[in-house]
Order: C-alpha cells, then sequence, then structure tokens
C-alpha cells in the first residue's frame, strides 16, 4: 500500500535480490534507474531507456553490477518520494546511527516538463547525509564487466568494459581514491556523489544540493498542472509521475517498463524486454493523461504515434523510442536473471508479429490529434485510408493478437474489434474532415463487424468468446471492448461477459487472469500472474454499467496493492501478492488514472 511516510523495517531479500516493491523510480525523461530499500541502484541504462544497462545487478545480483551508499550492518531501512516529484528518498539505520540518501536523476535549472524539449542533465545525483548518530557508509560504483578508471580534474574517469561509446565522470565532495570508498561520517556531515555521462568539464561546477533544489522544483512546477478530484488521489497522483519517468520528454514516445526480463512468474521463462515504445500503450496514456490536465503530454504521444507511422510507411506494433525498429530479440547467456530466472533478453521478438489491432490504434491516435486541435496532412490522410482499407479485410485473417501469443494465430474477437475501430475513426474524420475516401463504405464495414464481434456469443458458456468464430473461451480482453467504443458496456451480451469474466477468470481478490492456459495455449511453457490492468478494466465496465458501488471496491483493493511507493508492476502473484512481471508498468499505472477519474465522473454524474 502506498504510504508517505512508511515505517523502518529490516530490508528482505529472496535468491539474493530485493523484491521488486522494494524498489523505486527516478528518471530525466531519457532515461531511469531503480533505486533499492537497501541503498543500491542495481539497474540503470546509459545514455537511454533502451541502451545496454550499465548497472545491471536486478537481473544478476552477483554479477550484474551496481552503485551502492549503504552503512555497515544496516539494521532497517525505509523509503519514499519528495512529494510530487520524481526525487527519492531512501532512509538507512545502521547499529551507530542513521543516513539519509536522496536520489535523483538531475534535471536543467528552470527546465518545464510540459514542454518537448530534453530536461535531462546526464548526472545521476546521491546525496548522503547522517541524521543521527555515526555511520561508517560503504559507497561503491561497480559497472557490469567492470570499468577502467582514471583520476581527473576532480573525480575519475570510468570507462565501462565494453562501452567504448560511453564516458562516465564519477565525482565527490570527498575524497574518491578508487570504485570503493569507506567514509566515516558523524550527524551532520554529507556525502555527495555524482555520476555523469553527459558533460564532462574540467572545471564544472559542483554542488548537489543545487542540483536536487533545481529537479525538485522542476517536477513541482509540473505536478501544478494535474487536476484530479477522485478516489485515491495520492495514489492517482504518484501514477501520473511514473507515467511521466516513463515518457522520452524529447520524442513523445512511452517505454511500457524501463526495464527487461523480470519474469511472470519467477523461474519461468516469460521474460520480455519492454524498453520500447507500444503503439496501444500511447493510445491508452492518451486517454488517461489528458484527462487529468496533461494534454501536452498527450498530444506528444499523439503525434509521435504518426509520425512514427508517416516516416516507416508500414504500421508497426512497437517501435524504438525514436520511431525506428525495435532490435532483434537475443538472449543474454551471461546474466542468470532476477532470482535465476533465466533467460534474460534484449530486444523483442514480437516487433513484427502480425496484430491487427495496431489498425485501430493508430487511427484512433489520429482521431483524438484532430480532436485536439491537430491537422491531418494530405500525405498522411492518404496512409490512414489505406490503413482503413487494409482493416476492412485484415480482421478475417489469423494473428497474434493484443497478448502477443507465440503460437499460431486465431482470429480474435479483440483484433477484430480494433479493425471495427481502424473503419469507424476513418468514416468519422473523412466526413468531418470533408476528405476523399469512401466514407460511406468504411461505416458499413464498420456496423458489420460491430455486429460480428457481438455474434461471437456463445450461449451455453453465457459470453463473447475470445475468437471470432465463438467457442466461449473467455479473454480479459474483452473488457476493453466497450472501452474502445466497439460495443456498449451496458449490451445485455456484454453485461453477460463482464459477470462471466470476473467469475472465470478471476485469480481472488479482484485479480484477473488474462486468460486461462488449458483453454488458450500459447506456446509458452508454465503459467503467469494476474495481469494488473485487466482488473482496472473490470472496474472501468462495472462504472460504465452503473454499478458504482462494487466498482468502488473494486478499485479501492487494487490501489491498495501498489508498493509503499505507489508503484504497480505488470502482474501479481496471487497467492502471495509479491509482484511479478516488468517494473514499473505503464500499463497498470495508466489503469489507475483512468478507473479514478471515471469513478470520480460517474460520482459527478458526468460523461467521459
Amino acid at each position: 500500500m502506498h504510504e508517505p511516510d512508511p515505517p523502518f523495517r529490516p530490508v528482505r531479500r529472496r535468491d539474493g535480490c530485493l523484491p521488486l516493491e522494494d524498489l523505486g523510480l527516478i528518471g530525466d525523461g531519457t532515461t531511469a534507474a531503480l533505486v533499492g530499500v537497501d541503498g543500491s541502484i542495481p539497474w540503470l541504462c546509459l545514455p537511454r531507456f533502451d541502451s545496454a544497462p550499465v548497472l545491471c545487478g536486478l537481473l544478476d545480483h552477483a554479477r550484474g553490477g551496481h552503485f551502492t551508499l549503504v552503512p555497515d550492518d544496516l539494521v532497517e531501512a525505509r523509503q519514499y518520494y519528495v512529494p510530487d516529484t520524481g526525487v527519492l528518498v531512501t532512509e538507512l539505520r545502521g547499529p551507530t546511527g542513521l543516513v539519509q540518501v536522496t536520489d535523483a536523476l538531475s534535471l536543467r535549472s528552470g527546465a518545464d516538463l510540459t514542454d518537448d524539449v530534453p530536461a535531462a542533465r546526464g548526472e545521476l545525483v546521491r546525496s548522503a547525509r547522517v541524521l543521527a548518530g555515526h555511520v561508517r557508509l560503504r559507497a561503491e560504483l561497480a559497472p557490469r564487466g567492470g570499468a577502467r578508471t582514471r583520476a581527473v580534474f576532480s573525480g575519475l574517469e570510468v570507462l565501462p568494459a565494453g562501452r567504448p561509446d560511453l564516458r562516465l565522470h564519477l565525482r565527490s565532495n570527498r575524497p574518491l581514491d578508487g570504485l570503493r570508498t569507506v567514509h566515516d561520517l558523524r550527524q551532520g556531515d554529507r556525502l555527495d556523489v555524482v555520476l555523469s555521462w553527459g558533460r564532462f568539464h574540467r572545471h564544472h561546477r559542483f554542488d548537489a544540493e543545487a542540483m536536487l533544489r533545481a529537479t525538485t522544483d522542476a517536477w513541482h512546477r509540473w505536478t501544478r498542472h494535474l487536476d484530479y478530484d477522485g478516489p485515491e488521489e495520492r495514489l492517482v497522483r504518484r501514477s501520473a509521475i511514473t507515467l511521466k519517468l516513463c515518457d522520452d520528454w524529447a520524442h513523445g514516445s512511452l517505454v511500457a517498463a524501463p526495464t527487461s526480463s523480470l519474469p511472470a512468474p519467477i523461474g519461468g521463462i516469460r521474460n520480455w524486454d519492454y524498453r520500447y515504445a507500444w503503439i496501444r500503450d500511447a493510445a491508452y496514456a492518451v486517454f488517461a493523461l489528458r484527462r487529468i490536465g496533461f494534454g501536452g503530454e498527450a498530444d506528444a504521444f499523439l503525434g509521435w504515434v504518426l509520425d512514427a507511422f508517416e516516416d516507416t510507411g508500414r504500421p508497426r506494433i512497437m517501435y524504438d523510442l525514436r520511431g525506428g525498429p525495435v532490435p532483434d530479440e537475443v538472449v543474454d547467456a551471461a546474466l542468470e536473471g532476477y532470482r535465476g530466472s533465466a533467460p534474460v533478453r534484449w530486444g523483442n521478438g514480437a516487433a513484427d508479429q502480425r496484430q491487427h489491432d495496431v489498425y485501430g490504434e493508430i487511427l484512433d491516435c489520429a482521431h483524438q490529434w484532430l480532436r485536439a486541435g491537430g491537422e491531418i496532412q494530405p500525405a498522411l490522410w492518404a496512409s490512414l485510408a489505406g490503413l482503413a482499407d487494409t482493416a476492412e479485410q485484415a480482421w478475417r485473417h489469423p494473428d497474434q493478437g493484443i497478448w502477443e501469443v507465440r503460437s499460431e494465430g486465431r482470429v480474435f474477437t479483440y483484433s477484430a474489434g480494433l479493425c471495427q475501430v481502424a473503419l469507424d475513426r476513418a468514416a468519422r474524420i473523412g466526413e468531418h474532415l470533408g476528405l476523399p475516401g469512401p466514407v460511406t463504405v468504411w461505416r458499413a464495414a464498420a456496423e458489420r463487424l460491430r455486429q460480428l464481434v457481438l455474434d461471437s456469443w456463445d450461449p451455453g458458456a453465457r459470453t463473447l468468446s475470445a475468437h471470432l468464430d465463438g467457442g466461449g473461451i473467455l479473454d480479459a480482453s474483452l473488457l476493453a471492448l466497450p472501452l474502445r467504443e466497439v460495443v456498449p458496456a451496458g449490451h445485455p451480451r456484454m453485461t453477460a461477459t463482464t459477470a462471466a469474466i470476473a467469475e472465470r477468470l478471476s485469480a481472488g481478490g479482484g485479480l484477473l487472469y488474462r486468460y486461462l492456459h488449458d483453454e488458450s495455449p500459447d506456446g509458452l511453457a508454465g503459467d503467469e500472474g494476474a495481469f494488473v490492468l485487466c482488473s482496472f478494466w473490470l472496474v472501468d465496465n462495472l462504472v460504465a454499467q452503473g454499478r458504482i458501488e462494487e466498482a468502488e471496491d473494486l478499485y479501492a483493493s487494487l490501489c491498495a496493492r501498489a508498493s509503499p511507493l505507489g508503484l504497480l508492476s505488470e502482474q501479481i502473484d496471487p497467492t502471495t501478492g509479491e509482484f511479478m512481471g516488468n517494473f514499473p508498468q505503464a500499463f497498470s499505472h495508466i489503469g489507475v488514472v483512468a478507473s479514478g477519474v471515471n469513478l470520480a465522473r460517474a460520482r459527478a454524474g458526468t460523461r467521459r
């Protein structure tokens, strides 16, 4: 549960690793780092989200690398964010004293985070201050694979092994005779350490306090734009910041998660690299952020989607952060994986899958772009119209679906539903702007597809089916159909489907599985946990069906599963409540925001 003022507790480890719930996220719109409650940073990719990690202890605690500030004989610790910021505080108590470590990926002085320009300084600031007693504080920077160092002007030059492209600079307000130093500190003493990669100046002014102050101020200016008055207000604010931390501020893209290969479940092989931008994630983020006052971010995501599509000339389901192709998927056999869960993967093999929902995602983004005041030029419209024509045929053919199964494809109902979205939005855009195109044909095709989705109804199972040919097999993605206006949430077949999913895909405690693996084989061994976003979709359906109190209870129970820092993973182990999968997961935080807004508006009697 999100706790702004959490209690101290002993540090937990499982198989040598911190639980995901005991990690915090910091970022600067270019990259992100995870900070452990034990004072370690076990994850940092440089110089960008999708670069190779310099610190990778998250995926191999013995060999992956870390950057640690910790007192001898650590007894207990706690973590919390400076309110309304991405600046993280970790307090570590040893037997003789208490030290406070403040961490941030620093931002430029005066940075405006609503502007689509880089704000990062390319510097990680770690500032330790002894609050009580005295401590013997160990400071250790251990890049993956080791590093060569040499003393330079104001600190150390650090050259990580295997990274000729990367030149790091480590500076401190206290002497550094190597990458591992020990400092005897008393109450009031400070140890400031700054790791730089974006700037390297002989006479660069060193003022960690000023850097943290500028970063905090930038975050406060940004969060003043947040407009939300609804349930779980604290967690919604934190989710908005978490989404901002997953956003590439210069390009407008959004990583699905800033990590790779965190398993779902532990010991399984469902380990994927999520440090890329999925079209559908951006589309859902637009819905969420625009409704809480962040229209600039929403417009940036929309613009990025349309730019990426127009630049490549073909609809991809995901892109790298600049809008280029995602690297091929490779296995890194040198790392043992989080809690021994190999394989570790870089790149993503799903990038070239056939997923027909992408047509609807792109055209829906175009429709939202237009509604927000954007323009659609003739060349872009020609491509979008071509997508609508493709969607009219594509739904007839199998694909890998929203969940990116690695088995032979099926004709998924969700995919067909998003082809309906493509046709519907193309018709709306064409009619609104008077653009050339078979608007009447698209509209008629959209209505036929809507009916086909409803015709997937299985009277015996009393549900719409995961596959368009019926059969009564359930998939939680059906809950998203009303959210995309494919079918009304209050249609009798949709209300029955909602009830069936809540019962048959239940993992207990309000959690839902995406699908049941014995009914819907996906080409991979083993099961998985409950998928967090699906439960928020259930909240949204209950709201739309007028079942407000049920929706509020479910929403509160889901929000209570957030970590003490207010973060959520992709999946949750329904037996233990532990986080699983990549972390923090943008989709899960989109759910927090979107469902909170839906509940607030329902209580206020307003529409979406």
